[in-house]
């Protein structure tokens, strides 16, 4: 092992202290305890407030069955391939983001790409971790069964008057961001692995139960076809990017969350089948969501919105009206906090672990410091919905404006970057061995070469097309 680090040291001419440290921190990682706890913790990164309102919204708007396969085929085509670079980065390097890069391109400037995506994680987990706090808030007027009378005025009213006031979601921020970072001070497989077990399962239970309900509501009938009629002549150029972007984003990819959580992954893991099964739960999660939700919507004679309006407006209202409504408001804002925590802990694991291994963090230390770093951007996010409404920066608030620059910069660069790396940089050797285990893996070879096309050809300029879009949305 001494020689072979001296020689390596002696090729790329980096200090032999450098490369000894880099291989003591990775002997002392930790991991994933199995096979499972990865695929729940990856789904968990993936599955997120997005999947409970925006997915069900682009069916409809669409062509829904129609949207689904486009978007389905941009999964495979983009999503999966994209992971698939992150996959190999991560877990061949066993570092975190910034230092990833920097061990398999050494002396490069490559170590960038990490730098972006935990900046970019830092913007996200701002702003998200409000939003999870109006979730916490909305379980808690659940449990106290607020929301068994009232029309659309009263929620309306009652979500303004929220978001918009000083203290109470601030609390609320604090207690989803305290609640990420207990899950996240524990470890990988002591904490997220463990809470990822038992919550990932618990939230397909939920969701598949609140659907079941939804769908036997008496004139749903409307809201089912909604989803999965396919509509063609909704199909336009836009719903195309559309499907693109939500293949992108929705499996948490460009900012270096799947990079962290493969470093974890152990060397004999299948990782082809993970990347598979990963997207593959996101996209069945999405659909059920949207049968737990689209179905009511219809019932009640309510047009679907979209965004906060839609989960924090238009479902009160709905389940105000549904029988038993008020016990189906408890699990679905039960689900609603679940799956903001299982991507928080993901985004919130993405800093620490930059932390643990660029400062020689000890992680309760690295939690400490990142919770407070993000508790007071997030208070910065919540007040631009209220007191800070009118200070704008490129006009807009400071909510959005994290918002903006993640999604429409940071994550889609980051993305851009990573297959560019793992496509063009990263030997092709390096790649095949990944993806086969070292050659314990049986692939077929045009399995493999499709990959490698789809990493460095179209991922790229499936990347830039989003950008486009976003840009000129």
């Amino acid at each position: 092992m001494l020689a072979n680090a001296r020689l390596y040291c002696y090729i790329y001419g980096i200090q032999e202290k450098t490369i000894l440290t880099m291989t003591d921190q990775t002997a002392k990682r930790d991991s994933f305890g199995s096979s499972f706890g990865v695929l729940v913790a990856l789904a968990g990164s993936a599955v997120g407030l997005g999947n409970l309102w925006r997915f069900p919204y682009l069916l409809g708007q669409n062509g829904g069955a129609a949207f689904i396969l486009i978007y389905l085929g941009f999964v495979l085509l983009v999503g999966l391939p994209v992971m698939l670079a992150e996959f190999i980065i991560g877990r061949r390097s066993q570092a975190s983001a910034r230092a990833a890069f920097r061990k398999l391109a050494p002396g490069s400037r490559w170590g960038i790409t990490g730098v972006l995506g935990v900046i970019c994680c830092v913007l996200i987990l701002s702003f998200y971790s409000v939003v999870g706090g109006w979730g916490a808030e909305y379980l808690y007027k659940a449990v106290c069964f607020d929301f068994t009378t009232g029309d659309s005025n009263t929620f309306s009213n009652l979500f303004s008057g929220f978001s918009t006031s000083v203290w109470r979601p601030l609390i609320c921020h604090g207690i989803f961001l305290a609640l990420t970072a207990g899950i996240v001070i524990a470890g990988v497989k002591n904490g997220i692995e463990k809470f990822s077990k038992v919550m990932m399962p618990l939230l397909f239970l939920i969701v598949i139960g609140i659907a079941v309900r939804s769908m036997t509501l008496e004139g749903s009938g409307p809201g089912i076809s909604y989803l999965f009629k396919p509509d063609w002549s909704k199909v336009t150029s836009q719903t195309f990017l559309a499907a693109l972007g939500q293949a992108f984003f929705s499996l948490s990819l460009g900012a270096c969350m799947v990079i962290t959580y493969a470093s974890y992954v152990k060397k004999d893991a299948n990782i082809i089948s993970l990347g598979a099964q990963t997207a593959a739960a996101d996209t069945v999660f999405a659909l059920i969501a949207g049968c737990a939700i689209m179905p009511a919507v219809f019932a009640f004679g309510i047009a679907p919105g979209e965004g906060p309006g839609l989960v924090f407006i238009t479902l009160p209202q709905i389940f105000s009206q549904m029988p038993l409504g008020g016990v189906v408001a408890i699990f679905f804002f039960l689900a609603l906090l679940l799956a903001a925590l299982t991507s928080s802990i993901s985004i919130l694991e993405v800093i620490v672990a930059f932390c643990i291994e660029e400062f020689k963090m000890k992680r309760k230390a690295a939690v400490a410091v990142v919770f407070i770093l993000i508790w007071i951007l997030g208070v910065l996010c919540s007040l631009s919905m209220g007191p800070l409404a009118d200070f704008k920066i490129f006009g807009k608030t400071i909510f959005d404006l994290f918002d903006f620059l993640s999604a429409n910069f940071l994550m889609l660069i980051g993305g851009l970057l990573v297959v560019i790396f793992v496509g063009w940089r990263l030997g092709r050797k390096e790649v095949y061995d990944e993806l086969t285990n070292g050659g314990g893996l049986k692939l077929s070879p045009w399995l493999l070469k499709t990959i490698i096309f789809l990493i460095r050809f179209v991922a790229p300029l499936a990347l830039i097309a989003i950008a486009v879009f976003q840009i000129h949305e």
